[in-house]
Parts: C-alpha cells; sequence; structure tokens
C-alpha cells in the first residue's frame, strides 16, 4: 500500500523559493522512508518553533512521527498520504525535498466506524517557503481524483474560521460549508471555530465490495 511511486518570510525562506524549479514538483505516494520529512513538514506548519514552543518542538515533532508510523503500519485499502517534493536546493546533492503533504481517509459519523463513511482529507500542510505557488491545489485535486477512484461522490474536511488563505483555497475549489460546530472551550482562550466542509464530486463509480 505504502510503496513509492511516480506521480500522478524570512529572508533565507524566500531565498530557497526563489531557486526553487516547481515545474519539476512531484506528487506521490508516501512511504515509510518519508516519515521523517512528513514529520518535518507538519511540525514546522502546525507547530512552528518560535519563541517557546521552540523547547517543546522535538517532543511535538516526535509525537506527529509516531502517529504517522501508527497510521502507516495499519492503513486499509483507502487510506492515502502524499508527499510533494521538488529538487533539493542543495546544488551538490541529487535529491528530493518534501515540501507539503496530506491525509485522506474514511470516516464515520458515528463512533465505531460504521456505514455509511466518507472520504476525509487531513493534515494538509506546505512549508513555509513553499506556500503561494499552487502546492496546496494539485494536493486537493489528487485527493478529489482518488476519493472518485474510490467511488465516492463526496468529500469532507475540516478549516478553521479563522484561516482565511485555506478557507479561500477551499472554495475556490468548490468546497462548502457543512455544518459550524460550536466551540466548548472558555471564552477566555478564543480558540476559532471550526467548519466541516463538504465538496460534491463527478463522475463516480460504484462502490466496490
Amino acid at each position: 500500500m505504502n510503496s513509492c511511486f511516480s506521480p500522478l518570510t524570512t529572508p533565507l525562506q524566500a531565498s530557497v523559493a526563489s531557486v526553487t524549479n516547481y515545474s519539476e514538483l512531484q506528487i506521490r505516494t508516501a512511504c515509510l522512508k518519508d516519515l521523517s520529512s512528513l514529520a518535518t513538514v507538519l511540525a514546522e506548519s502546525f507547530h512552528p518553533p518560535e519563541g517557546w514552543m521552540s523547547l517543546v518542538y522535538p517532543v511535538l515533532k516526535l509525537g506527529i512521527y509516531e502517529d504517522l508510523r501508527s497510521r502507516f503500519n495499519s492503513a486499509s485499502d483507502n487510506y492515502l498520504c502524499l508527499v510533494a517534493s521538488v529538487p533539493s536546493s542543495d546544488i551538490n546533492k541529487n535529491k528530493e525535498e518534501a515540501v507539503a503533504t496530506v491525509e485522506m481517509a474514511l470516516r464515520s459519523h458515528s463512533f465505531p466506524l460504521e456505514e455509511p463513511r466518507y472520504p476525509y482529507i487531513s493534515n494538509l500542510a506546505v512549508r513555509k517557503a513553499h506556500r503561494r505557488k499552487g502546492i496546496a491545489y494539485k494536493l486537493l485535486v489528487s485527493c478529489e481524483h482518488q476519493a472518485r477512484e474510490w467511488g465516492f461522490s463526496e468529500l469532507y474536511l475540516h478549516v478553521l474560521d479563522n484561516n482565511e488563505q485555506a478557507k479561500q483555497l477551499y472554495f475556490n475549489r468548490g468546497y462548502q460549508v457543512c455544518r459550524i460546530e460550536p466551540n466548548y472551550s472558555p471564552w477566555l482562550f478564543k480558540n476559532p471555530r471550526r467548519l466541516f466542509l463538504r465538496k460534491y464530486l463527478l463522475a463516480t463509480r460504484n462502490i466496490s465490495s
């Protein structure tokens, strides 16, 4: 399931982006050897090591790595983890650099997991130096294509209400608000609401048994 195959700012970050050849961007299924790089992408995106966060960053990154490894080891046929990579900015190394990732799996509206199930996108992340290059858009398109291949007509995801850039991306791709989830945290923390989005997909096939 997780074998590899070919596709389907700070001043430093700006300089990295300026020499990156995004025409050579590759999107492929992630494999076990990618886990360390993907953990870095996710940790830097959701828990940037700035200020006091730098003290707990190594622990958070390790936890993300272990969560990824657990999902890989227990993955079903309806689990997808993609990695987007570009040629390494180090001209002395003929290597690729993981710059983004996304996961998709089946979820259920009830627990334990029961029918009907639906495909759900999670952990869409792009490293800061490589954002606004259309990478997240391409990862979304890949997930939508795979969801149709699985035979589904709808695709779901969550987004925070204050994440305007992500909301614009999803709305432009045809996602619509399905539900606004209540915020049960104390008002003192002022956590943003989570929006549950849905997109209707076209050209579906029957779900195989």
